[in-house]
């Protein structure tokens, strides 16, 4: 290994420009004109002929989120045009530590975007279904809930108690019986799992 190959990266960390003599390879990532990592690990360096191929060798193989993935996520805080999230688990893999997530207005739903309120979709200390659209800034995910089976499936109201859908607009609070507008998943998929609660349960 020789002395470019020697930096450290996790996933989401920017190595360097993409151009003619330089090309993305094995546990590394396009976007724009830079190549970004896929894992945590060691960069490495393969020439191949008149072209430098970047590489990135992971420590140990290690589950990362990739586009397309279904994540079971908390909400950790709400703003006016997105929602930051923590990833826990994705598919039915609970992970050893969280990833983090967005979701943005335009992503919350399929009709209605301009309509879009966050925080009358979700808040803070819900747990959601999402789905990975593709690799965020600053080691995060851009997360979408803009299909039926995905949103809300655990939340807790103001008064502190469980609640239950009553609409994929509504959820009602256990308690008190007052409802709080959310944007709620129509169907618990079969990969959010008792493991998944019990989890996020602790967090």
């Amino acid at each position: 290994m020789d002395d470019e190959s020697v930096n450290v990266v996790t996933p989401g960390d920017c190595i360097c420009i993409v151009n003619e003599t330089c090309t993305s390879g094995d546990g590394t990532y396009c976007v724009g004109e830079y190549i970004f990592s896929s894992l945590t690990g060691f960069v490495d360096y393969k020439d191949d002929k008149n072209n430098r191929i970047v590489e990135v060798k992971g420590f140990e193989r290690s589950l990362v989120p990739v586009v397309g993935s279904v994540i079971t996520a908390k909400v950790t805080a709400i703003r006016r045009r997105f929602a930051k999230c923590a990833i826990y688990c994705i598919e039915d893999t609970v992970l050893k530590e969280p990833f983090r997530g967005i979701i943005r207005k335009e992503d919350v739903r399929l009709k209605d975007k301009d309509r879009v309120e966050m925080y009358k979709c979700y808040r803070p200390g819900d747990v959601i279904l999402a789905k990975v659209t593709s690799m965020g800034t600053m080691h995060s995910y851009n997360l979408t809930t803009a299909e039926e089976e995905l949103g809300v499936v655990l939340a807790t109201s103001e008064a502190g108690a469980e609640m239950v859908p009553t609409s994929w607009y509504e959820m009602m609070c256990t308690k008190t019986f007052l409802k709080e507008p959310r944007k709620v998943a129509k169907v618990v998929p079969q990969n959010f799992t008792s493991k998944n609660f019990n989890k996020l349960q602790k967090e």
